[in-house]
């Protein structure tokens, strides 16, 4: 697995290093930093003026991987393992994506814009740009999660609704969970429909065969992801919107919640949909978004046991 971490010189650049870290040393990946500069606007007079100025950017950005490369070091991350690369973009989510092409990345590792609260995600310009874009699986860090950073992964939760294509991104997502070593778990949220009021929590026993039907189809995307290994966790909770349903599952230390991309997306890329952007926004954890028809690395087949890169 190659893991590509976009870095600033901040506590949102310190919660992604941290959280690509742990992915590293649980799943023996090579690792990228990587800091985005702007490019210098267009000058008109001398070309001294401009190349100071680029000089400038490269020097801060050289800094930054500086002082990554340091806190990486004190994380028992091997000097062998890192690259650091400076990129010029103007944005600096599409010049993440530059790079992890370039780079052939597996994974692109940011931090929560510094707005959000402590402990949940906020979506910046960076990760808008990403989960509207990204040809790679997206992986979030919380806000603080440097501060409070579990001593390793312990289980994924995956964030399942049955459809045609979800088969392939949820087989990639398997492989990522076989390479960090940990269990997975399928879960669905079963919503009230808008239409009943609170007070009558199941009329007609809607809510009865919805929960009923999500257990249906949890048990049979279990079962194709287990095989003969082991057995795969599934679990529908029913709620009153995404947040609040959310909220009642219960999330070990060292979870990462994962997504699905709206189908509504372009293919081979992650696109943020509404409801993938609530779950984003209300996870207390990282969260990984993945490609829409995503597929496994080894090329098995939806329902194959995975295969660790």
């Amino acid at each position: 697995m190659r893991v590509l971490v976009g870095y600033s010189p901040d506590d949102r650049g310190a919660d992604a290093l941290a959280l690509a870290a742990l992915v590293v040393r649980a799943a023996g990946a090579s690792l990228a930093v990587a800091n985005v500069h702007p490019p210098p606007w267009p000058a008109r007079g001398p070309g001294s003026v401009d190349a100071e100025w680029v000089a400038y950017l490269k020097g801060e950005s050289q800094a930054a991987l500086t002082e990554a490369a340091g806190k990486l070091a004190e994380s028992d991350v091997p000097e062998s393992d890192v690259t650091l690369r400076v990129h010029s973009h103007r944005g600096s989510g599409r010049g993440l994506i530059e790079i992890a092409r370039d780079a052939a990345a597996d994974l692109i590792v940011i931090g929560s814009a510094p707005r959000g609260r402590r402990g949940r995600i906020a979506i910046g310009s960076t990760a808008d740009q990403l989960l509207h874009g990204s040809p790679v699986p997206v992986l979030l860090a919380p806000r603080g999660y440097a501060d409070d950073l579990p001593g390793r992964f312990e289980r994924m939760t995956v964030a399942y609704w049955r459809r045609k294509d979800a088969d392939g991104p949820l087989s990639a997502a398997a492989e990522i969970a076989a390479a960090l070593d940990v269990p997975m778990r399928l879960l669905t949220l079963v919503l009230r429909p808008p239409g009943i009021a609170a007070k009558f929590k199941d009329a007609g026993g809607v809510l009865d065969r919805q929960a009923a039907q999500a257990d249906e189809d949890l048990r049979a995307a279990a079962a194709r992801l287990g095989g003969a290994g082991t057995p795969v966790e599934h679990l529908a909770a029913v709620g009153t919107g995404i947040a609040k349903t959310l909220g009642t599952v219960d999330m070990l230390p060292g979870e990462v919640l994962a997504c699905l991309s709206s189908h509504d997306g372009p293919l081979r890329k992650v696109f943020l949909g509404e409801s993938s952007g609530k779950i984003v926004r209300a996870a207390s954890c990282p969260v990984l978004l993945m490609p829409r028809g995503a597929a496994t690395a080894s090329g098995a087949v939806p329902g194959a046991k995975p295969q660790v890169r």
